[in-house]
């Protein structure tokens, strides 16, 4: 159940957020707005409320506004989005992956602000029996101040040293009662988790950052992502690098194993998420936003507007073509699961 509702409040959020973009900055350009739904398919609920019917379908795989005049039903109605500035159709548009990009900021400054995010210390918090750290002497509480008399400060340095070693003595020292001792730990390999161990793990404090520095760590976060996503995907463009897509079930799925580890995993993956949604929203791939803001670029630069017929034409060719890839995804992540 905690997986069900996590999975329900993460897509809704990211979606709900995603369209809010759209439908604020369309509002305040004074366009009108037809409806905000989220999901597709039959309604679940409906209201209508001023101009705007709000929706709720029973698909929850995305979302969308519409305008009025982008279904072909245009008329010389000044408030029609057709009828409204380049300029002004091109920042309602790109509202939609921006906000996304906001909200993954947000969730990334809530994570490392009020909820705090763990930080891995050198101290022990078990030594695992029958492993070589607990064989040696090593016991909880101690606290790891040197891998082979080379001093280490953070855990990320400690598991590099110990992974390093491979079949390998390891001296180990640690700070107990205010003394210092040293154990040579010989590392072993771990078949489940695929490196050498030697059978213990660390213990976590919970680190709060300050309301501005959160906000400021979010940012940053958020525009390394942003910089490693275009790395990746000019990679990919140039063959160096792996194809690989998760669909909606491979997303559930880590969604439910970040649910059962606790709130900062399901706050920081639903950050990174975001962030995804809105930069892949922004690929020239017809029916997403990049393949409209793609169309006006080219209005703009030929000071002529596409026929409408060609453009609904090509965005419902590129719609069937996303859906086929959906469920090709799904499928491979539905065997994935089986496999697993």
């Amino acid at each position: 159940m905690t997986t069900v509702i996590a999975v329900i409040i993460v897509f809704g959020l990211l979606v709900a957020v995603h369209e809010w973009g759209h439908f604020l900055v369309a509002k305040s350009f004074g366009m009108r707005v037809n409806e905000y739904s989220l999901g597709f398919g039959p309604s679940l609920y409906k209201h209508q409320w001023g101009e705007t019917q709000y929706a709720l379908r029973i698909i929850p795989l995305g979302g969308y506004v519409r305008l009025a005049g982008m279904e072909g039903d245009k008329t010389g109605d000044p408030r029609e989005f057709p009828n409204r500035p380049l300029w002004q159709r091109f920042t309602v548009v790109l509202a939609g992956p921006f906000m996304n990009l906001v909200l993954a900021a947000l969730l990334f400054a809530v994570s490392f602000g009020p909820v705090g995010v763990p930080h891995w210390t050198t101290t022990i918090q078990q030594a695992i029996p029958h492993y070589p750290a607990y064989a040696a002497g090593i016991r909880a509480g101690d606290k790891i101040t040197q891998i082979d008399r080379i001093p280490v400060s953070n855990w990320n340095e400690v598991a590099t040293a110990i992974t390093a070693h491979r079949n390998q003595v390891i001296d180990i020292t640690v700070k107990r009662t205010g003394h210092l001792k040293t154990f040579p730990v010989t590392t072993r390999y771990d078949k489940a988790l695929h490196r050498y161990v030697v059978g213990i793990t660390p213990a976590a404090v919970t680190v709060h950052l300050n309301p501005l520095r959160a906000i400021r760590t979010g940012v940053v976060q958020t525009v390394q992502l942003t910089g490693q996503w275009f790395v990746a995907l000019g990679r990919l463009i140039t063959g160096h690098g792996p194809f690989s897509l998760t669909g909606p079930v491979g997303i559930a799925e880590l969604v439910g194993q970040a649910a059962q580890t606790g709130l900062v995993q399901v706050l920081l993956l639903a950050a990174a998420l975001s962030a995804n949604l809105g930069l892949f929203n922004i690929l020239p791939i017809p029916v997403l936003d990049g393949s409209r803001l793609f169309l006006m670029i080219v209005e703009g630069i030929r000071h002529k507007a596409m026929d409408p017929n060609h453009e609904n034409m090509i965005h419902f060719v590129g719609f069937v073509i996303l859906m086929a890839l959906v469920l090709v995804v799904t499928f491979h992540d539905i065997e994935h699961l089986f496999h697993a």
